[in-house]
């Protein structure tokens, strides 16, 4: 078992949460009528993908239904079906659909995580359960530092801790600290000095509207929009078309 391998099972065994323990759990049990014959997994949803990814998307917390039913991050939700698509349509993920654990998807030099690894109620973590599930970003980046280029982050929420979590993974992160904005890029220099997408170690950062149904609905993030962050992100970590 590698490192990051160790680090999911210890994640999707946290219990640090009461309120998301208790929520988690309590939609595992009653479930969505459409899902009463599904088993859901009720616990963490750890990140997904290879674990020398070059690229690192950062969401914000499991759906209920989603990723708390599946086990696996922006599966089996509406928010997942965007994501996916868009991976899907820069050459970065194997099929343009994520429904379940087992269904075959492979992720190319990308993995998927979120700040906040319990889903909340009303999607809405606290800002204290976001600083409680820092540690495991933290070591998340730690884990992906060799090879990770650059960074995705879904929304404000994820971009705020984001930041913290580079910098105590050992970035230099600007101070002031850049503000969130849909195609925001910032270089983050590595500890030695490097400049992001420059030299070993240092990344690029980039904002994006987060794939909820609101946004996506509203035409607020549309398909396109999150291709051309995603491609332009993926050509900065040295992956994609």
């Amino acid at each position: 078992m590698d490192a990051l391998d160790d680090l999911d099972q210890r994640v999707s065994g946290c219990r640090a949460c009461p309120r998301l323990v208790d929520w988690r759990e309590e939609v595992a049990r009653t479930k969505r009528a459409a899902f009463a014959d599904q088993t859901y997994w009720g616990r963490p949803v750890p990140g997904f993908g290879p674990p020398d990814a070059r690229l690192l998307i950062i969401g914000l917390a499991p759906a209920a239904h989603g990723g708390n039913r599946t086990g696996r991050m922006f599966t089996g939700d509406r928010s997942g079906d965007v994501l996916y698509q868009a991976l899907y349509d820069v050459g970065l993920a194997s099929q343009p659909t994520s429904v379940a654990a087992d269904d075959g998807l492979e992720l190319y030099g990308v993995r998927v995580t979120a700040p906040v690894h319990c889903a909340p109620p009303d999607n809405k973590p606290t800002p204290g359960e976001r600083e409680t599930c820092r540690p495991w970003l933290v070591q998340e980046l730690r884990l992906l530092r060799p090879t990770v280029r650059a960074v995705v982050v879904l929304g404000g929420f994820g971009w705020q801790a984001t930041l913290p979590a580079l910098a105590e993974a050992g970035w230099r992160v600007p101070r002031p600290r850049p503000a969130f904005g849909h195609g925001v890029r910032i270089g983050i220099d590595g500890s030695d000095g490097s400049v992001g997408g420059g030299g070993p170690e240092g990344l690029e950062l980039f904002g994006c509207f987060h794939v909820s149904q609101r946004n996506t609905f509203t035409g607020k993030l549309t398909p396109a929009m999150l291709r051309e962050v995603l491609s332009t992100a993926a050509r900065a970590a040295g992956l994609g078309k």
